[in-house]
């Protein structure tokens, strides 16, 4: 087998979830000859493939990259805030009357 990692082969639990979608024959031919390249059977490539790109468009939704100028007016409003606005201090007073505290 070529140098293929499965990153799905690490997780500790039964396979009985399925998963199933139709596709071109062109498109299954290239996924059977890359699986077949690697030494892996169809299922394990296109897991593999598919856990890899739904972990990297993950990681690129829970977090903000920002300019050196973005993070320094971030750290600005945050060391000195501005005062609450009276549509904030509504919007406060309508939460607190509608949430429960658990203190």
């Amino acid at each position: 087998m070529l140098n293929f990692h499965d990153p799905a082969a690490a997780i500790d639990e039964p396979k009985t979830a399925r998963m199933e979608q139709r596709t071109k024959p062109h498109v299954k031919a290239q996924i059977r000859q890359a699986a077949a390249l690697l030494g892996v059977d169809e299922t394990t490539f296109v897991t593999s493939a598919a856990l890899e790109r739904a972990r990297s468009t993950i990681a690129e939704h829970e977090r903000t990259l920002l300019s050196a100028e973005d993070r320094a007016v971030v750290l600005s409003a945050l060391d000195a805030p501005a005062e609450p606005t009276e549509a904030l201090r509504e919007a406060m007073a309508l939460h607190e009357a509608r949430v429960a505290r658990d203190d």
